[in-house]
């Protein structure tokens, strides 16, 4: 195993991250790791082994690096405007402001409470479905779960997941190399949200303030406008449900795949429904969604050697700083081992606030899965999104052992 690296960008290895067949999880990206920690892509710097990702998510000469996607891209309007708003794309006093604000009403407290709304969800989805011993996984299952739940959160009929998750998908193109291409179906999308937002505030103000996430929110822009004003509160919605429904969709194909491929564990996880929470952990090590996370340099410094430039792009490789030889002796798929915090859901400042939430309604989800569906293998074609970026399945047909009813 090679551990030297090189200390000039020019003599690293190069990965084409803007080729359509470029994946993540390719020899290609295993190949420059073993060579260097660092590699060139067209984007900037990829940083590809476990300690200097950890590393680098917590150095404070870096600064969360895609709130500039839209300038990037030259694109205007209201998804541009929201993002160079929103939490994620703040710094300093204003991040820590938000996040304090925005804390509550993501906190273990509401996840727990929640998890009985969670497995209600989950078992009336699969029992759609069961009976049959087949579905397409993401259409009937991950989408609609992952956005009733978004639902269940700002307090929306149950029934409105269908628009929800579409405009997530509209929205969802801004992330992508067609952005300005379809930049007036995003901002259309993006105003729709908004609305979506106003309505629930509006209905929540009316009903009464509880104790559940929204009325969270609401209630810190209620008590000071100047800490969280109304902007901030429909921004931060809106960042929950565009956040909420394509990443858990996303990771949950991503699971059922990696399940499909270790059946052993599968049945596992069915024996024993405690294993659930582990095996969220460890689907996102292995198959992250999110398969990098971007930051910007914020000054000149030096790092094992490389000069980094401010303004240098970093993109760290959390897929591969989840498979390191260096960090994990046996980085094969196992929800029994006891693993190193992996970075799906980022670290440092940003990592991401809505975690407690996606691992409880995942940990919900997985156990229920698998307590139902038996022997699940693959049923047709799959069709995926790019193996990088924000990946996971656009179409993912299975079958199963039917239930039937007693």
């Amino acid at each position: 195993m090679t551990t030297s690296a090189p200390t000039r960008l020019d003599d690293a290895p190069y990965l084409d991250v803007t080729d359509p067949n470029f994946s993540i999880r390719s020899a290609a990206v295993r190949e420059a790791r073993e060579r260097s920690w660092f590699a060139r892509t067209p984007y900037g710097i990829a940083v590809l082994r476990y300690d200097e990702v950890n590393k680098l998510l917590r150095d404070q000469r870096l600064r969360q690096g895609s709130y500039a996607w839209p300038a990037h891209n030259n694109a205007s309007g209201s998804f541009a405007d929201w993002w160079m708003r929103m939490l994620l794309s703040k710094e300093g006093a204003d991040h820590s402001r938000l996040r304090r604000l925005a804390n509550p009403a993501f906190s273990p407290k509401l996840v727990k409470q929640m998890m009985p709304d969670f497995q209600r969800l989950a078992g009336d989805l699969i029992a759609q479905f069961a009976a049959r011993g087949e579905c397409e996984f993401v259409s009937e299952f991950a989408e609609p779960y992952a956005t009733q739940v978004i639902c269940l959160l700002l307090g929306l009929p149950i029934s409105e997941w269908k628009g929800l998750a579409d405009l997530a998908v509209e929205m969802g193109l801004a992330l992508g190399v067609t952005f300005k291409r379809d930049e007036a179906r995003i901002n259309a999308a993006t105003d729709k949200l908004f609305e979506y937002a106003r309505q629930a505030v509006e209905a929540l103000k009316r009903n009464g303030l509880g104790e559940d996430f929204l009325s969270s929110l609401v209630r810190a822009n209620e008590e000071d406008k100047q800490a969280l004003s109304d902007q901030e509160l429909y921004d931060m919605i809106v960042l929950a449900i565009f956040g909420g429904i394509d990443t858990t969709r996303n990771q949950l194909s991503l699971a059922m795949d990696t399940f499909l491929q270790h059946p052993e564990q599968w049945r596992l996880l069915g024996d024993d429904p405690e294993l659930a929470r582990a095996a969220v952990e460890e689907v996102m090590r292995v198959r992250p969604t999110v398969t990098w996370v971007t930051r910007e340099a914020l000054e000149d410094f030096e790092y094992q050697g490389l000069a980094i430039a401010k303004g240098t792009t970093l993109h760290l490789f959390s897929q591969s700083a989840g498979s390191d030889p260096r960090a994990f002796d046996d980085s094969s798929f196992d929800i029994t081992a006891k693993r190193l915090p992996h970075f799906g859901f980022g670290a440092g400042a940003h990592h991401c606030i809505g975690h407690f939430i996606a691992r409880g309604d995942m940990t919900a989800a997985l156990a229920l899965l698998a307590e139902r569906l038996k022997n699940p293998v693959t049923n047709g074609e799959s069709q995926w999104l790019p193996d990088s970026g924000n990946t996971g399945a656009i179409r993912l047909p299975i079958r199963f052992d039917a239930v039937r009813d007693e």
